[in-house]
C-alpha cells in the first residue's frame, strides 16, 4: 500500500533525511574529486589492512596464510614514527609469494600485489591508483587508516575490503564504516 505524505503547510520547515555514507563525502567535497573507477580498476577487490606499529606480528601472520593467488590487492598502513625508515616491503615480502613494494606515488593496485605505505604520509586511492600525500599537521592526532579507508570505499564501492588487525586508539574504526556505507 503506498503511502502519500500531507502538504507541507505554508512556513514549516522541511523534513530532511540523513545523508547516507556517499552523500557526507560529497557534502565534503570528497566524492565529486574522484570519477567512478575505470574497468582495469574494477576487475579485482582491494584489502586494506590497518595496524599499529606493535601490529607487526599480526599482519605477518595474515600473509603467512593467504594465498599468493587470491586475485586481491593488499595495501598495508601502519602507524610509524614520521622519520622512522620502513622495513615492511622487505620483512612482509618474505612472508609471501606475492611482489612486495613499498607504495609510490602513481602506482595502480595490481592484483596479488602487496604495498606497503611509507612514514609520514597519508594514502588514498583514485581510480586504482595509488596517492600519497605528506599531513597537513606534522605534529598531533594522525587517522591515516580512516583516510585510506574512505577513499578507498568511495574509489572502489563493492570491491573495497578493509582489515584493522590492531591498535590502541579508534584509527581505522569510521573507515570500516564508511567502506560499508559505499557497499563494501
Amino acid at each position: 500500500m503506498a503511502r502519500t505524505a500531507a502538504p507541507a503547510k505554508k512556513g514549516a520547515p522541511k523534513k530532511t533525511r540523513r545523508k547516507s555514507a556517499p552523500k557526507v563525502a560529497a557534502a565534503r567535497g570528497r566524492a565529486n574529486a574522484a570519477p567512478a573507477p575505470d574497468a582495469a580498476a574494477q576487475r579485482h577487490c582491494i584489502a586494506a589492512i590497518g595496524a599499529s606499529a606493535g601490529g607487526f606480528e599480526a599482519i605477518r601472520s595474515f600473509f603467512d596464510t593467504m594465498p599468493a593467488d587470491s586475485g586481491i590487492a593488499f595495501v598495508v598502513i601502519q602507524h610509524l614514527h614520521p622519520t622512522q625508515k620502513s622495513l615492511a616491503a622487505e620483512l612482509f615480502g618474505k612472508r609471501t609469494a606475492m611482489p612486495v613494494v613499498q607504495a609510490q606515488d602513481g602506482m595502480r593496485a595490481e592484483p596479488n600485489h602487496v604495498y606497503t605505505i611509507p612514514p609520514n604520509t597519508y594514502p588514498s586511492i583514485e581510480r586504482g591508483v595509488l596517492r600519497l600525500v605528506a599531513p597537513k599537521l606534522q605534529h598531533g592526532l594522525r587517522l591515516p587508516v580512516d583516510y585510506f579507508f574512505e577513499s578507498l570505499g568511495e574509489d572502489q564501492r563493492e570491491r573495497a575490503i578493509g582489515i584493522v588487525l590492531s591498535g590502541s586508539g579508534s584509527d581505522g574504526a569510521l573507515g570500516v564504516k564508511s567502506i560499508a556505507g559505499y557497499g563494501g
